[in-house]
């Protein structure tokens, strides 16, 4: 109950703070506050807007356009001519097949450290329980990487089915 109360005055409080006192004292220190201060100014604030002005969209009062396949917004976005996208292309590819290699390696590795780590009991590990939470984390980046691998294949094979033919 209290902690909606205080919400309550919070929102209330916050609703009718649109009054901000600026003060400035003999050493040039600048200080504002919600609450009047002696010699302070107050200024008014007016809300916030959320769009800039280059974002409002403005009504248009003349008719759409002929052509339904061009997109209301498209002179914001720049265009790439098709040599240049399949360049993009070629290199995105390049460099998630080469995330794929480091990822199916480090795979490798991770498998080979659970394999060693599931056969071996080290000395600390008096109690099971830690030899069995050092084979949990062991597992865990196994399929880790597992999931990495698979994302990244799945990746590959949209690259691949969005390629230009």
């Amino acid at each position: 109950m209290k902690t909606m109360l205080f919400c309550l005055l919070l929102a209330s409080s916050l609703a009718q703070a649109q009054t901000i006192y600026k003060y400035v004292d003999p050493s040039g220190h600048v200080t504002f506050s919600n609450t009047p201060m002696k010699g302070g100014a107050p200024i008014k604030l007016s809300p916030l807007s959320t769009y800039s002005s280059s974002d409002e969209v403005k009504p248009s009062s003349s008719a759409p356009s002929s052509s339904p396949s061009t997109p209301p917004f498209s002179s914001r976005y720049p265009n790439v001519d098709s040599a240049t996208q399949q360049q993009r292309d070629n290199g995105r590819r390049k460099i998630l097949e080469q995330e794929l290699a480091n990822e199916q390696k480090a795979l490798t590795e991770a498998q080979k450290a659970l394999a060693e780590g599931r056969a071996t009991r080290l000395g600390n590990e008096r109690n099971y329980q830690k030899y069995l939470d050092r084979v949990q984390q062991l597992q865990e980046q196994v399929t880790e990487h597992q999931k990495n691998v698979e994302a990244l294949r799945r990746e590959l094979g949209q690259a691949a089915s969005n390629a230009p033919k």
